[in-house]
């Protein structure tokens, strides 16, 4: 039997003791005596549930409904380590659920379902709906996740979104926004080039569109994606160029390119061919296509991005999903729409242009101002959830994904700035 490294073998220990997992339920009521009893379950309990039976919506008065999220996956596409299956990808779902804990004030659930059958899935997770306030989907593959996320977002009424795709996507537009701030460009302008076409990929190439981005380049395993090709599903061909073209050719005079494959997918001669202040975001993770000391020391002018936390700039959806899922839910959206993304995305880019908190340069051991290695906010800056939830749920009310009058989005602001004290 192989041994384990100390390395390993530190993560195992944290998962097991002093108790198995990172979730435990706790009660919001005490139970002290025999008139508690009766109100938490028989008889009192029979009240509440007559009441809901009456009007749905008071589920979310008398339960905990409107703050408990579903986080809900078949382990098919677990990062870094693929399709395996739902029991394996437990501890990823307990951590998810986790950081939705610790980052908004969420509460969750985290469900595994044992089928890769997009019907099956969608049946399980449509007959237990009624639980959750939100559904988070994760680690789902392509391209059945995409059909996933359209059916339930079409049968729920409740925020559905699958984050390893727009998680990915609302961050990394807002890094792209704040590297057009830096290098004085127009984001009608750009020349995108994305490499990969999963999830994660399609979902970022059609967040940049929204943005107003005009010539996007998708590659996937096989090369360029364009209208020449006969073996593209539906999504890549969303992204097809009009006609054939060359690794070379879409690389030449780029200005940003998103990886959202795996190592080697493109390289240092790729980068040379760039425009001159290349945007690269180099994403796969825990390996990115290519390091950023690669890239600096080839091109100087470069803005880099990664996936992980020990580099600047880094594109991690804790910035996003905590925040988009509070304020959908906090103004009882009922979907997670594309104004919410993009309106998560703007203010993720305003928040990095503010001055950063003194603790949080602190916290990194290091003075952090906006510019070319500081274009998305950390993820423990405690403004996120009051700048990001907010604009969510103003996105939200704006669009008519929720019909709440008479918001009062300062006062909500206060609210938010409470929860994590």
């Amino acid at each position: 039997m192989p041994k384990i490294s100390a390395k390993d073998q530190e993560a195992l220990d944290y998962h097991e003791f002093p108790k198995p997992g990172k979730l435990s339920v706790e009660s919001t009521k005490s139970i002290l005596n025999q008139k508690d009893l009766s109100l938490a379950y028989t008889p009192g309990v029979a009240i509440p549930c007559l009441e809901i039976e009456k009007n749905p919506q008071d589920a979310y008065r008398y339960t905990s409904k409107g703050n408990l999220v579903g986080v809900i996956t078949n382990g098919t596409a677990v990062l870094g380590l693929g399709n395996i299956e739902a029991l394996a990808s437990k501890p990823v779902m307990e951590g998810k659920c986790v950081l939705f804990k610790s980052f908004s004030g969420l509460d969750c659930f985290d469900i595994e379902v044992d089928t890769q059958s997009v019907d099956r899935f969608c049946s399980v997770v449509m007959a237990i709906s009624p639980t959750f306030g939100g559904i988070n989907l994760e680690d789902i593959k392509a391209p059945e996740c995409f059909e996933i996320e359209r059916r339930l977002v079409e049968e729920l009424d409740i925020p559905v979104m699958h984050d390893d795709q727009h998680g990915t996507a609302v961050i990394s537009s807002a890094g792209i926004i704040n590297a057009c701030e830096v290098t004085r460009r127009k984001i009608e302008d750009l020349k995108i080039v994305v490499v990969g076409a999963g999830a994660a990929a399609i979902s970022c190439a059609r967040l940049y569109r929204l943005l107003g981005v005009r010539e996007i380049y998708m590659l996937d395993s096989k090369g360029v994606i364009h209208n020449g090709r006969s073996d593209l599903n539906d999504y890549k061909r969303e992204f097809c160029a009009s006609g054939y073209m060359t690794h070379a050719e879409i690389f030449a005079c780029a200005d940003v390119v998103v990886g959202l494959s795996r190592p080697g997918t493109f390289s240092i001669e790729d980068v040379m061919s760039m425009a001159p202040e290349p945007i690269i975001f180099t994403l796969a993770n825990p390996t990115p296509e290519i390091f950023p000391q690669e890239i600096l020391e080839a091109r100087e002018d470069a803005i880099v991005a990664t996936g992980r936390s020990d580099f600047d700039n880094q594109v991690n959806n804790v910035l996003g999903f905590p925040f988009i899922f509070r304020g959908a839910m906090d103004v009882r959206a009922k979907k997670i729409n594309n104004e919410m993304k993009l309106a998560a995305a703007h203010a993720l880019a305003e928040l990095a242009r503010k001055k950063v908190p003194k603790e949080i340069c602190e916290l990194y051991g290091k003075d952090i101002k906006f510019g070319r290695d500081y274009i998305i906010p950390k993820p423990f800056d405690k403004r996120l959830i009051v700048e990001i939830s907010s604009a969510v749920a103003q996105a939200a009310i704006d669009s008519g994904s929720s019909q709440i009058k008479n918001f009062d989005i300062e006062a909500y602001k206060k609210e938010l700035s409470e929860i994590l004290k």
